[in-house]
């Protein structure tokens, strides 16, 4: 049985994508600091029949990923999902929110490649899916931190697609637009009024041409098919999947 790493499982897209690759008879390592969130995912993919653990990690810390990855003895399919989101400018932008956001979302997809990628020429190969973002090819108002971040994420992807093309190693990004997840609920809860919730709602799904936010379970058939053997050819690309932003708006 191989094994699949997720990180950032416990819910959203990264619980879509563990639940999904479990059906394919992987066992899955679930990576979470919240680590409740983390056992409920391998609590349901248990008692679908599937075979999975979780590992307690903060992505943002060396330490803390390099004791994760010394509890998994290999590596087929890495997915680097955990992510923070941020809002402002460059000018509204604190630096402690800067560090945060590069310290989640850029060094952790690093700490977890860095990790990972030794164990997985040991197995002979395997399959990387980075999540990016439209941000990361568009322009998007008010997200410099939250962008800055998915950028590296698009250029981490190719570098090691580059470096580890003769080591069987395929590296993809997937670059979703927004995506009805809890994390999009908690932040209309934060941030309006009860009363002004659902008119905010249908204007964030309404940014995407095809009308509506993504499902992560959308989400989690494009990585389950680029981690697959079908996507054999497929290493190096950035797959949008953005209900038509990046080129229909």
């Amino acid at each position: 049985m191989k094994t699949a790493v997720i990180t950032g499982a416990g819910s959203g897209i990264g619980q879509a994508v563990a639940l999904r690759l479990a059906e394919e008879d992987l066992h899955i390592v679930v990576l979470d600091f919240d680590t409740e969130a983390g056992e409920k995912t391998v609590e349901t993919i248990r008692a679908a029949g599937g075979s999975a653990e979780c590992i307690g990690c903060d992505v943002s810390s060396t330490d803390s990923v390099e004791k994760a990855f010394e509890k998994i003895s290999e590596v087929h399919i890495l997915v680097n999902n955990a992510g923070i989101a941020a809002v402002g400018n460059v000018e509204t932008c604190s630096p402690e929110e800067l560090d945060k956001i590069y310290g989640v979302n850029v060094k952790g997809i690093y700490h977890c490649l860095h990790y990972a990628v030794p164990k997985m020429i040991s197995s002979g190969g395997g399959s990387i899916v980075n999540l990016a973002s439209i941000a990361s090819k568009v322009g998007i108002q008010d997200r410099f931190a939250y962008s800055m971040s998915k950028g590296a994420a698009l250029s981490m992807t190719l570098s090691v697609a580059r470096d580890y093309i003769d080591k069987n190693i395929r590296c993809n990004c997937v670059c979703p637009a927004r995506v009805h997840t809890p994390f999009v609920d908690g932040y209309l809860e934060k941030n309006y009024p009860e009363d002004e919730r659902a008119e905010m709602f249908s204007k964030l799904s309404e940014y995407q041409p095809i009308g509506r936010m993504g499902k992560p379970s959308e989400i989690a058939e494009l990585i389950a098919f680029l981690t697959s053997d079908k996507a054999g050819f497929i290493t190096g690309s950035a797959y949008d999947i953005d209900g038509g932003v990046t080129l229909l708006r």
